[in-house]
């Protein structure tokens, strides 16, 4: 349904043109957009007749009513104060111009309802194809979903934001998931690959960052070339979100292409983690390690297990590197210095790290 903002608007920049005072009046007699202070007043008695009669325009007094249409039911009336020619063609233009918000709203609306049972399967095989003709939604072009994550207030400015971006409505749909994540449904040119689709996640985090003031995280799916598939897409940027959380929660746009192990690890099941922890470490817990510890091996993994560019870049003697590791070797048995060693360390941090997150969200 339209929102009463919307028509405020539509009503404000009418009056700027035509230097006319419009209101609009909704069935039941609720006034709910204006371009002047009314005095309060019943307008039921009037719109019960003015609804029910035959005519699509009535004068009542010295204002001139004009009926709204909505699924051929007359759901509003524009009211023009003036009984002349001119304010009765103000008054057709504004009736005309809130029909085609109130078709264009709709058909949004509709086509908003479309994209989201897509996205969570609610439709079957035929139905997809049915109402994507119906709506003008093409089929076999490619198509990325964006998952992003931030702040939405009750206004709904980031999703609109996020509309502006992509003001093409035929081709990207853009819609809100819940009061933190909006779905992105972008159409590709055929030339576009992924550094381009990297470049939009970048616009979006950029544009919500600068005038949302909020913290944005995007997620991107897959490239996908059927409506059928689209879906799929969605899951992929969802599990990219889950994963970017987990692995690299300071990274801004997460690319599901882009996950490599932590993929893997995230669809493990925890019994599995447990063994493969105790297995590694001979019992050891990984809170016997301490932040000192963790941020040292972070570090040296970062610099490609380089002991001497590891050692500058944390301030620290090379001897004091190396004492370190030979502290882990001697807690955990493995050498980081060696790469089978080094590989095994870092998938047992990040089966940990899993782990830790999965039972902090776990109901």
């Amino acid at each position: 349904m339209i929102s009463n903002q919307i028509l405020q608007n539509a009503i404000d920049g009418l009056k700027n043109i035509t230097h006319t005072n419009i209101s609009i009046i909704e069935r039941d007699g609720k006034l709910i957009a204006s371009t002047e202070n009314l005095i309060p007043y019943d307008y039921q008695p009037v719109m019960e007749n003015f609804i029910h009669s035959p005519a699509d325009t009535q004068q009542i007094q010295s204002n001139q009513f004009f009926k709204v249409y909505d699924n051929g039911v007359a759901e509003y009336a524009v009211v023009i104060h003036g009984e002349d020619d001119y304010a009765y063609r103000v008054g057709k233009i504004a009736a005309f111009h809130i029909q085609g918000l109130l078709i264009a709203y709709k058909e949004r609306y509709d086509r908003d309802n479309f994209v989201k049972n897509l996205l969570l399967d609610n439709l079957l095989l035929v139905d997809i194809y049915n109402r994507a003709k119906k709506l003008h939604v093409e089929n076999n072009v490619r198509r990325v979903v964006y998952l992003i994550e931030t702040e939405i207030d009750k206004e709904m400015s980031a999703v609109e934001i996020v509309r502006g971006i992509f003001p093409a409505k035929q081709r990207d749909f853009v819609t809100a998931v819940d009061e933190s994540s909006i779905i992105l449904v972008k159409e590709l040119r055929e030339k576009e690959a992924s550094e381009d689709i990297e470049k939009y996640a970048r616009i979006i985090c950029d544009t919500l960052g600068s005038e949302a003031m909020s913290k944005v995280t995007v997620a991107i799916g897959t490239v996908v070339s059927d409506l059928k598939n689209v879906s799929s897409s969605y899951k992929e940027a969802r599990m990219a979100q889950e994963v970017g959380k987990i692995f690299e929660p300071d990274r801004q746009i997460v690319n599901y292409e882009q996950l490599g192990i932590g993929r893997l690890i995230y669809q493990l099941p925890l019994s599995l983690c447990r063994i493969f922890i105790k297995e590694v470490l001979h019992g050891v817990n990984m809170t016997q390690f301490d932040d000192e510890t963790l941020a040292t091996v972070s570090k040296f993994f970062e610099n490609h297990l380089n002991v001497s560019e590891t050692s500058r870049q944390l301030y620290i003697h090379r001897n004091t590197l190396v004492y370190r590791l030979d502290k882990l070797q001697k807690l955990t048995g493995l050498d980081l210095r060696n790469f089978n060693d080094a590989i095994t360390f870092k998938i047992t941090l990040m089966v940990s790290r899993y782990m830790q997150y999965k039972e902090r969200h776990s109901f």
